[in-house]
């Protein structure tokens, strides 16, 4: 072979790799873009109440990583169904198992009814996951917004094993606080008396989610109803802070940490009106007390939502509580 005919086979030779490798990646690219599988499973019966949970995994049996979802509402509305985009990305992205929980709703059940769900879904995690989804049970972060913040830092007291780690959005600490007693003035136009009566059931129906967009506007309006009236603790608990003292502390994690509760960050902005900034700082300095691990990513003059935040503060806040749900995910 003369040397014009050995370069033309080297450079078909060098072409044919770089084809090569760029496939692989093309490909590799697309098998982490691809979407998870969804199926929807019933974690507990009560009654002929039927509580479920989303799972989305990706296809095989490779045992995974879990991100639980836990959504807000003001414990009286909601659905599994209101995954963040952010969230599924980072799931679909790194290959982890999401978990999406529906629990009972208030006012037809009670805190103490919801913080059974709770417990039973993660019982359900724990003993069904690794068979039914191919669940790694040992790498659990919980995370969840504002009612779902206030679920997701209960997790660390109520659920055992406790869950690896937490992230709560604009989420709270307590429940029995003089917030949740105070006549709201950011929570809208008086709603008058016939929209709160049609918005509960009546029947005593219990709801698990409000995907049906008529209960869902109802049960807001009746959120809206308890706050400016100073009734939601009292509503959504069922518990008088201010007649039975106490009596909420167990479901308060702001009064219920110690050293072994789970690393947590969480997001929350300083002009929040709906769940008040205090709610996080109160739960920093209770970690900072007992040792325990945690980030508090503060977002100046933000709303409930972080809405009216800096939006490159916000995406920077978004980022870093992603990066805190991988670093306690992924096997270094």
């Amino acid at each position: 072979m003369n040397l014009h005919s050995r370069f033309c086979s080297l450079r078909i030779v060098s072409f044919m790799a770089t084809l090569l490798a760029v496939s692989s990646a093309d490909l590799g690219v697309r098998a982490a873009d691809k979407p998870l599988v969804k199926a929807t499973y019933v974690y507990k019966t009560v009654a002929d109440v039927k509580v479920e949970a989303d799972v989305y995994r990706p296809e095989g049996s490779e045992v995974r990583p879990v991100v639980v979802w836990i959504h807000g509402g003001a414990l009286i509305v909601g659905s599994r169904s209101q995954v963040p985009k952010q969230i599924l990305e980072l799931c679909t992205r790194e290959r982890f198992v999401l978990v999406s929980l529906d629990y009972r709703l208030a006012p037809e059940v009670k805190l103490p009814e919801i913080a059974q769900d709770l417990q039973d879904a993660f019982r359900w995690l724990h003993e069904q996951g690794p068979k039914q989804f191919h669940a790694d049970t040992g790498r659990v972060v919980v995370t969840g917004g504002s009612a779902g913040g206030f679920l997701t830092m209960l997790s660390g007291i109520v659920v055992k094993p406790k869950p690896t780690a937490l992230v709560a959005y604009w989420g709270y600490g307590d429940i029995d606080g003089e917030w949740t007693r105070e006549k709201s003035i950011h929570h809208g136009v008086p709603v008058p008396r016939e929209e709160v009566v049609a918005a509960v059931n009546k029947d005593g129906k219990v709801l698990t989610n409000t995907d049906n967009p008529a209960e869902g506007k109802a049960r807001g309006g009746y959120y809206r109803h308890l706050r400016q009236t100073g009734g939601w603790s009292l509503g959504v608990t069922g518990i008088d802070a201010v007649k039975e003292p106490g009596k909420l502390d167990r479901f308060c994690p702001v009064k219920q940490i110690t050293r072994d509760y789970p690393p947590i960050l969480m997001v929350h902005g300083t002009k929040d009106t709906d769940v008040p900034y205090h709610c996080s700082t109160d739960m920093a300095r209770e970690l900072t007390k007992h040792g325990v691990k945690h980030e508090l990513l503060t977002i100046e003059g933000a709303e409930h939502g972080l809405r009216d935040g800096d939006p490159k503060k916000v995406a920077e806040a978004n980022a870093r509580a992603l990066e805190f749900i991988m670093e306690y995910l992924v096997t270094k």
